[in-house]
């Protein structure tokens, strides 16, 4: 009696499947890749498992990938001897996948089916990459540890289901065979084979076998052809890249293993790779991407390092070897001081770890130091003196990339300062801002100290939602009336970030937004004393603001800091920002109650009218309010606004 079942795909995978098949054809070589890195995956799983449980090995300890190929049949099977499937798993991972990586997947498609198909495994949907090339792929797989009876086999022409049935299988793992279609028997090729073999797995610690082939003379007329001598022969370096001295792999091998571990397209922006001894041993291969994943600011998502202990794969995302802050990183750290049996919860607590993550730490800030250092070449090529220094093709090459880097994970970089106290000075240094004299974000602290003006005492900057907010608050009038450069921050952390750090270099960070005005010695004698007289005549009308006021403002003071605006919105010194008050707000947290101080212009024509106006009380709130909406906010009642205004325009 037969025991085969037929099941229907998850809906999300026949969309999958659909796109595969119809759109992906244009990068056809990737299934072989994505195959194998299923197969060593495999491996990885049952060496992992084996180390409490040495029976798994079933006496077979050998862990390879096979790859052969028959022509007559026009199929092509790779082989592993991994950890295998049983029936139910074979049903969950080759018939459903996780509903948000289908989702992500398909909305991460671009219509250009090269960097479409680079997509595939870094959704871990790899497997289905064969229905590129394949019309029938056909699955035999048992469990390590499972009896021989219990074998599986899993069959599926790719369209809307799939057969499993129970098999007897002697030997342990998962053989995979495609059925080519006709527009891919380039593929039934040993030399071809190799050559993906050798472009996209050679970094994979496992060897890869192929079976020899020698030429044979034809007969009678007949032409010669390749045959198979039953040899099998490793076709990869079989060796993990970062084991191997680094002047013997190239760029091109370095960049092919990031792509195979990142599941990224794009080449990475830099790499590091060193033997790090001591109290500690262990190699570190790290990388920079050049690009931010969508999920960069999904704090649920898993990220980090994948973790070997002495070449053996102990897990992927070791979160614990890399600060949160540094979550972009890529790469491999293979130690050979942790025990085998590590877990996510030791590796909390231990030392080695923290000397690891904060070796990592140091790392990637020199990469990135490295990177900033050689940003603006054109500009420091030619010197004081006009010479033109000579500029290393290497120096060239890393030209433009910090400004790529700090485009795409900046905002991350800048958790750093609340995270990582011991290296916020070597953070700080690192961050770059527009400013009220260049829109570009390319601002260093350095570079704004060493364009302050004499007698300056403080690095001033404005936080906003937007570009536009920023340049336009009428907090900067009077900076920008006396040429005093002030930086524009509107990434959503700075306010966050900014209250880790009080000054760099020993000049103080200053708020324009926050306290009185104190321009210091930037401030003429003639200019503060006129400024406490007109302050002084003015008292009677302040008091009578604050009074119509009192609900709205904790005060109500004149001004030094407008010059073209009637009024603005301050918060005192120490006080949390509008701006981060309307986040938290956003984002369902209490925020505590507290009432921002209305700053007026005395020498405004709006103000001015205030005097004797039978309108006073809704000239007070409009003032108010318009305060409120130029610095990004809103008026508690817009309603009565718009009504007060209409009033005035009538």
């Amino acid at each position: 009696m037969s025991n085969k079942h037929t099941h229907s795909f998850q809906a999300e995978v026949a969309q999958l499947l659909h796109l595969v098949t119809h759109s992906l054809y244009s990068n056809k070589e990737i299934f072989l890749r994505e195959l194998i890195s299923n197969a060593s995956d495999a491996c990885d799983k049952l060496r992992f498992e084996a180390l409490n449980k040495p029976e798994l090995y079933e006496g077979q300890p050998n862990l390879e990938v096979r790859v052969s190929f028959d022509q007559k049949a026009r199929t092509i099977t790779i082989a592993d001897t991994g950890i295998g499937m049983s029936e139910q798993e074979a049903i969950e991972n080759l018939g459903t996948i996780a509903k948000s990586g289908t989702k992500d997947f398909m909305s991460k498609l671009s219509g250009d089916q090269k960097s479409d198909s680079q997509l595939i495994g870094q959704f871990g949907v790899g497997f289905y990459s064969g229905f590129i090339v394949a019309d029938k792929i056909s699955v035999e797989s048992r469990r390590a540890g499972l009896a021989a009876s219990e074998g599986v086999r899993w069959v599926s022409g790719g369209s809307g289901d799939f057969e499993v049935e129970q098999i007897e299988r002697a030997e342990r793992g998962t053989a995979i065979t495609l059925h080519l279609r006709e527009d891919a028997e380039e593929f039934l090729n040993a030399w071809k084979l190799k050559q993906l073999i050798s472009k996209y797995s050679d970094h994979i610690s496992l060897p890869i076998l192929m079976e020899k082939e020698e030429w044979k003379d034809g007969e009678n007329d007949q032409p010669g052809e390749m045959v198979k001598t039953g040899e099998w022969e490793t076709v990869n370096q079989a060796s993990a890249l970062w084991t191997r001295p680094k002047k013997d792999i190239t760029s091109e091998q370095y960049v092919e293993f990031y792509k195979a571990i990142s599941h990224d397209h794009e080449d990475p922006l830099t790499w590091s790779h060193n033997r790090v001894e001591g109290n500690t041993e262990y190699t570190q291969l790290l990388y920079i991407p050049s690009h931010a994943p969508m999920d960069l600011w999904n704090r649920d998502k898993k990220a980090g390092v994948k973790l070997y202990v002495k070449r053996v794969f102990i897990m992927d995302d070791a979160e614990a070897l890399m600060p949160t802050y540094m979550r972009f990183v890529k790469g491999v750290i293979d130690s050979a001081d942790l025990p085998l049996n590590v877990s996510r919860e030791l590796l909390q607590e231990s030392r080695d770890v923290r000397l690891i993550r904060d070796g990592n730490t140091r790392r990637v800030l020199s990469m990135l130091e490295d990177l900033a250092k050689h940003d603006s070449h054109e500009a420091a090529a030619t010197n004081a003196d006009g010479v033109t220094d000579v500029v290393s093709d290497d120096d060239k090459a890393k030209e433009g990339k910090y400004t790529k880097f700090y485009g795409e994970f900046g905002a991350v970089l800048k958790e750093g300062l609340g995270e990582d106290f011991g290296n916020a000075e070597r953070i700080a240094k690192l961050l770059r801002f527009a400013s009220s004299t260049t829109d570009t974000v390319s601002v260093s602290f350095a570079d704004y100290k060493a364009r302050m003006k004499d007698g300056q005492e403080a690095i001033y900057y404005i936080t906003a939602d937007t570009l536009a907010a920023a340049k336009n608050s009428p907090q900067l009038e009077v900076f920008k009336k006396k040429g005093i450069e002030v930086l524009l921050m509107t990434d959503r952390v700075d306010e966050w970030a900014l209250n880790y750090l009080n000054e760099f270099d020993g000049t103080p960070l200053q708020s324009v937004a926050k306290g009185a005005v104190d321009l210091g010695k930037l401030q003429d004698e003639a200019e503060k004393k006129a400024a406490e007289e007109a302050a002084e005549a003015f008292k009677p009308m302040l008091a009578k603001l604050k009074e119509a006021l009192k609900n709205e403002v904790d005060d109500v003071r004149a001004t030094t800091r407008l010059v073209d605006s009637p009024a603005c919105i301050v918060v005192q010194d120490g006080g949390m920002s509008a701006q981060l008050a309307r986040m938290l707000k956003q984002a369902g947290q209490a925020i505590p109650q507290s009432k921002p101080v209305l700053e007026v212009n005395p020498d405004h024509p709006l103000v001015k009218k205030l005097d004797g106006s039978v309108h006073f009380n809704d000239l007070a709130h409009i003032l108010f309010d318009q305060a409120l909406l130029a610095e990004g906010g809103m008026p508690e009642d817009p309603a009565a606004y718009v009504k007060r205004v209409n009033a005035l325009l009538v």
